[in-house]
């Protein structure tokens, strides 16, 4: 099954958490992008999730794991994140053996 991104959601998901507002992130985006982000017609660039997770003071991981973790066949929190740390793990020592 292919994977689908709900970032959007997700980005809503901490904003709520976080008691913010489309508004708060006027600096960032204008509400209008929030609102279409949210509902899943924009997705952001890498650049783009740096600047708007400033307001939500939160690593940038967070609403990308969250994203993932929205879908009907996810993993656990745990479980995804061991999987990405083995991963990471693998193409770290792969790239410095190959270095």
């Amino acid at each position: 099954m292919k994977q689908q991104n709900h970032f959007g959601a997700a980005f809503k998901t901490v904003r709520l958490a976080r008691g913010l507002t489309q508004e708060d992130f006027a600096q960032q985006s204008g509400r209008t992008y929030i609102s279409e982000l949210e509902r899943g017609v924009k997705q952001p660039t890498l650049q783009k999730i740096d600047d708007l997770v400033i307001p939500l003071a939160v690593h940038p991981l967070t609403p990308l794991v969250l994203a993932y973790l929205n879908q009907p066949d996810a993993a656990s929190c745990e479980e995804l994140l061991h999987q990405v740390q083995d991963e990471l793990r693998q193409i770290i020592e792969l790239s410095r053996s190959q270095a």
